[in-house]
């Protein structure tokens, strides 16, 4: 099959044309002007049939992130596998918050402020900070899995080509004894019974990463019970939030402020502990 025929058969099987472009991309370690003017160059068998199973895998399911292991975030190329959450856009606003408000920390107190990412995941909120403002910061970042602790440390190498973050394995707090300044979490929200309905690839995400108990609530109430203990006087906590869980969010959290993502949905609760 030529270029354009494995294209036209990706499309033909519910995948999206920008998403099969990515996976040939990858597949064949080319980039986009390859794909263009070599559209009628025929693929090796081999290779011909590692294509057609990434795409049965697509299309029964499978993240395309976790069959070419990269995702875009804030600009850097993010190494993801099943054992993540694949970082998305949405999330893009808590970031660029969260380094407006270390900028803002530090004129006022000339030091390095203390931030931890609660939840890390990919290490995408974290490594991002670090990249673009980690001057001004010591940063620690927590996960209870193993396994995506290993994913973060390997995203830490190959995008800031240095160790300087802290991670700590750790359900929530259970491990974490420091405070901080600055404490921002993308923590699971889902609904617990509304897992089965999403889209198929978001599915097959890590469920961990995912379920927020019955009602999408859990660690919204457990940051709540614990926060204090963790977070400075007039330190900060910033928290990703489903579009429609506003209200009960902030009913937890007295003077908090809710803020929307790119696309005009609720996306950010942020509270201040003040004295």
């Amino acid at each position: 099959m030529t270029i354009n025929e494995l294209t036209k058969y990706a499309t033909n099987n519910g995948i999206d044309i920008l998403d099969a472009k990515e996976l040939l991309k990858y597949e064949l370690n080319v980039d986009s002007n390859y794909l263009v003017v070599n559209f009628k160059n025929e693929i090796e068998n081999g290779k011909e049939k590692e294509i057609l199973n990434a795409i049965e895998q697509i299309k029964n399911g499978k993240p395309l992130q976790y069959v070419t292991h990269r995702q875009q975030f804030m600009g850097l190329n993010f190494f993801v596998n099943e054992s993540v959450l694949i970082p998305q856009p949405d999330t893009e606003v808590i970031v660029q918050d969260a380094i407006d408000t270390i900028k803002d920390m530090n004129t006022n107190c000339n030091r390095k402020i203390e931030v931890l990412d609660l939840c890390t995941g990919s290490g995408a909120i974290a490594i991002s900070i670090e990249k673009y403002i980690g001057e001004k910061a010591n940063i620690f970042a927590s996960d209870i899995s193993e396994k995506a602790l290993d994913v973060a440390r390997k995203n830490e190498k190959t995008i800031l080509n240095k160790e300087c973050i802290k991670f700590i394995k750790s359900n929530m707090f259970e491990n974490i004894e420091e405070k901080f300044d600055l404490i921002v979490t993308n923590p699971p929200y889902i609904k617990s019974d509304e897992i089965n309905n999403l889209a198929k690839d978001v599915q097959n995400e890590p469920r961990i990463a995912l379920d927020g108990g019955k009602d999408g609530l859990n660690f919204y109430r457990y940051l709540r019970k614990n926060i204090q203990n963790h977070l400075n006087k007039n330190g900060t906590l910033i928290m990703e939030i489903g579009f429609d869980q506003k209200d009960d969010v902030l009913n937890l959290f007295e003077n908090a402020i809710c803020k929307k993502d790119f696309a005009g949905n609720d996306r950010e609760i942020k509270w201040n502990r003040g004295e």
